[in-house]
C-alpha cells in the first residue's frame, strides 16, 4: 500500500538524518551541516554532505542523493516499506497498516487532495473571469501584477450559493463537506460553498500540495478573513503560509520572516524576501515555531507595528520559551506604528524593510523588556518582584543549558538596572569606579576602541577565509564556533560555511561570486578592503598558507579568552554588587588589572602583524 502523503511528513520531520546517517558514517560539522566519506563510493577527501535542516544528503562525488528513507534505503538495502517501518519504530510512529480502514483512509486522503487540486483551479479560474473583474481590480489596485498572482494561484470565490459544489458535481458531496469546502447547515437543509464572494488564496503542506483555502472577503462583510476548517489533511495551528516556497527559498541562505497576513507574505516575496511566511490567523502555535525552525534557526517575527502586533510577538516568545533548544530562537523585528509590510514596502521600498529585519532584538530583550516595563526600580521590593518574574521565564524553559544562559542573560540585565543610579559617594561607589559604560552611554562620535579593535580582528578572521577558502577544511569548526560580535558579520559567516558544505573545492572567485549571488555584496566589500589589510596583514590575499593559518589561529583564540575575561569581570562586579567585601573588592580589581595588559598586549601583536605580516 501507499502510505499517506501526511505520516510521510511527519516521518521525516522526527527522523534526524544527521543521526541516522551518523551511524555507517563518521561526520564532521561544518557550520549548520555535516560532511564525511561517502558510504557508496570510495573516496578519501570527504564530499558527502547531510544538510540536516533541509533533510537531504548529497554526495558530490558519487551524485548519492535523498532523504533519510532514501538513505536508509540504499545504505542497507531495504525497499520503500521496510525503510519506512524500521525508522517509524525508531521515532515511535504509528505506521498505517494494509487494513482495509487504513487503505480506505489512505485513499480517502488522496481523494481529498484532488479535490482541493480542482477547487483551487476553479477558483483561479473564476478570477480571471468576467465574475472575477472586481476581486482581480481589488488585487491590482494592491499592486500584484499578473506574474504574482499566478505564482501564488490566487482565485475568487463568487457571490453565489452554490458555484463551487455546481462546478464540482461529480465528487461525492460528501468528500467535499469532508475537506471544508461545502457546509451543512445545522438544520439539515441543504449543503452550500464554504466560500462566497471572496479572494481566494491557496494554503500548502510542507510539499506545496493545496491541502485548504484563506479568503478575503469583498466589501465590508464579516468576517474579513475566512480560513478552511481544520479537516484530515489541515490543522490551522500546524501549517505556515508560504512555507513551501520559503523552504526553497532558504536552502540558498537559511532565514525566515513570519508576518501576520497573506498579503504581507507576497508584498514580501515581491521585494526579495522569499522566506517569509505567515501563521493562519492567529498566535503562533509551538508546532508553527518548529515548522519555522526547519527553515532557520533564528526567524525573524515581524508583526504590525501595533499593540495588537505587539500582544502577538509577546505571546510568539512566550511560546517559544519552553522548546528553545542551542542554537535554536527567535528574533523579533519592530515595525513603525501603523504599518504592516504590505504598506512599508509600498511607501518606503525594499531597503528599509531590511533595514527593520536587520535591526531585529534577540528574544531575551523582548523578554526582558515586557517585564521590566517603564517603571522605575526605586524599592527592593520592586526589585525582587522584578526578579522573581524573570527566574519564572526562565524556569519555563525545558533544556537546562538554555535555561542556565537565560538566567545569566537576566542577571546581566539586572545588575545593568539597579547599579544604573549608583555614582560615586554612595554605597554602590566601589562597584561602579570598576564598571565601565554600557553600550548606549558611549558617545556614537567617539567609539570605543577597543571595541573597533575587536570589530577589525573579526573582520580579518572572515577576510582571511574570503582570500584563501582552502582552509575552511581545517578551520570550518573553529570558525562555526567562534562568536561574532556584529549581527553582519555572524550571517556572513553562516553563509560561508553553507556555500563550502554545499560545494567542492571553493576558490577565492567562486565563494565571493556564490555570497554576491545570495545578497552578501555589501558585506564581502566591507571585508576586502584596506583597513582590514592594514590592520592584520595575514587576512590578506597574498599572505602565504602558513602565515594566514597561523594568524587566524592566534587572533581568534585571542578573542575567545578576552570574551571570556570579559564575562569573569561581570561575575566579579555582581558579586562585589550583592558582597561589598574587600576580597570581592581585589578579586574585580586583579581581573581589570589582567584586561588591561592583555589589551596592552594584543594591541602591539596586532602592530607587529600589521607592520609584517607575522607573529
Amino acid at each position: 500500500m501507499s502510505f499517506p502523503p501526511s505520516f510521510l511528513d511527519e516521518l521525516r520531520a522526527r527522523s534526524s538524518l544527521a543521526q541516522v546517517v551518523g551511524r555507517r558514517v563518521r561526520l564532521t560539522k561544518r557550520g549548520r551541516d555535516f560532511v564525511g566519506l561517502c558510504p557508496f563510493h570510495k573516496e578519501k577527501t570527504p564530499s558527502f554532505n547531510v544538510v540536516e535542516d533541509k533533510g537531504f544528503f548529497h554526495c558530490f562525488g558519487c551524485g548519492a542523493h535523498g532523504d533519510v528513507i532514501g538513505f536508509v534505503m540504499q545504505s542497507s538495502g531495504l525497499g520503500f516499506r521496510e525503510a519506512v517501518e524500521q525508522l517509524a519504530a525508531e521515532a515511535g510512529l504509528e505506521v498505517p497498516r494494509a487494513s482495509p480502514q487504513e487503505m480506505a483512509r489512505a485513499q480517502r486522503q488522496v481523494d481529498l487532495q484532488a479535490a482541493m487540486a480542482a477547487a483551487c483551479r476553479f477558483f483561479e479560474e473564476q478570477l480571471w473571469s468576467p465574475r472575477g473583474a472586481g476581486a482581480l481590480a481589488y488585487l491590482r489596485q494592491r499592486g500584484l501584477d499578473e506574474a504574482t498572482i499566478r505564482r501564488f494561484r490566487l482565485g475568487f470565490a463568487p457571490d453565489a450559493r452554490d458555484g463551487l459544489k455546481r462546478a464540482l458535481a461529480g465528487v461525492p458531496e460528501a468528500l467535499l463537506v469532508e475537506g471544508g469546502l461545502l457546509r451543512r447547515p445545522d438544520d439539515g437543509g441543504a449543503s452550500y460553498d464554504w466560500f462566497r464572494n471572496r479572494i481566494i488564496f491557496p494554503i500548502g503542506d510542507r510539499g506545496g500540495r493545496v491541502i485548504a483555502f484563506g479568503g478575503r472577503v469583498l466589501g465590508d462583510g464579516q468576517p474579513k478573513y475566512l480560513n478552511s476548517p481544520d479537516t484530515p489533511l489541515f490543522q490551522k495551528g500546524r501549517v505556515l503560509y508560504g512555507w513551501a516556497a520559503a523552504r526553497e527559498a532558504a536552502q540558498k541562505a537559511p532565514s525566515a520572516i513570519v508576518t501576520e497576513g497573506y498579503m504581507d507574505v507576497i508584498a514580501l516575496h515581491r521585494a526579495g524576501f522569499a522566506t517569509a511566511v505567515a501563521p493562519l490567523g492567529t498566535a503562533l502555535t509551538e508546532a508553527q515555531i518548529e515548522e519555522l525552525w526547519r527553515l532557520a534557526p533564528e526567524p525573524i517575527l515581524c508583526f504590525d507595528g501595533d499593540a495588537a502586533g505587539e500582544r502577538a510577538a509577546l505571546r510568539a516568545a512566550e511560546r517559544a520559551l519552553p522548546i528553545l533548544r542551542p542554537g535554536l530562537t527567535l528574533r523579533f523585528a519592530s515595525l513603525p506604528a501603523g504599518e504592516d509590510p504590505d504598506t512599508l514596502i509600498l511607501r518606503f521600498g525594499a531597503a528599509t524593510m531590511r533595514e527593520i529585519l536587520d535591526a531585529a532584538r534577540p528574544l531575551g530583550e523582548v523578554i526582558w523588556a515586557a517585564e521590566r516595563g517603564s517603571g522605575a526600580l526605586a524599592t527592593p521590593e520592586r526589585r525582587a518582584a522584578l526578579e522573581r518574574r524573570l527566574e519564572e521565564r526562565a524556569r519555563a524553559i525545558a533544556d537546562r543549558d538554555v535555561a542556565k544562559n537565560y538566567r545569566q542573560f537576566f542577571r546581566n540585565k539586572l545588575f545593568e538596572a539597579f547599579s544604573a543610579g549608583r555614582g560615586r559617594g554612595r554605597p554602590g561607589a566601589k562597584a561602579a569606579r570598576f564598571k565601565e559604560p554600557l553600550p548606549d552611554q558611549v558617545p556614537p562620535s567617539n567609539p570605543d576602541p577597543r571595541r573597533l579593535l575587536r570589530r577589525r580582528s573579526e573582520q580579518a578572521l572572515l577576510a582571511a577565509i574570503l582570500n584563501h577558502p582552502v582552509l575552511l577544511d581545517e578551520l570550518a569548526e573553529e570558525l562555526a564556533s567562534f562568536d561574532f560580535s556584529a549581527p553582519e558579520l555572524d550571517k556572513l559567516r553562516g553563509a560561508i560555511l553553507n556555500l563550502a558544505a554545499l560545494h567542492s573545492e571553493l576558490d577565492a572567485q567562486r565563494l565571493r561570486d556564490h555570497l554576491c549571488q545570495d545578497g552578501f555584496t555589501r558585506a564581502v566589500d566591507g571585508l576586502l578592503n584596506s583597513q582590514v589589510y592594514n590592520h592584520a596583514r595575514f587576512s590578506r590575499p597574498d599572505a602565504e598558507l602558513a602565515v594566514v593559518r597561523e594568524g587566524w589561529r592566534r587572533v581568534c583564540h585571542g578573542l575567545q579568552e578576552s570574551g571570556q575575561l570579559a564575562l569573569e569581570i561581570d561575575r566579579a562586579e555582581r558579586e562585589l554588587a550583592q558582597d561589598m567585601t574587600d576580597s570581592a573588592q581585589a578579586r574585580l580589581a586583579r581581573l581589570v588589572v589582567l584586561k588591561q595588559r592583555r589589551e596592552g598586549a594584543e594591541g602591539a601583536a596586532e602592530d607587529e602583524a600589521a607592520g609584517d605580516g607575522t607573529h
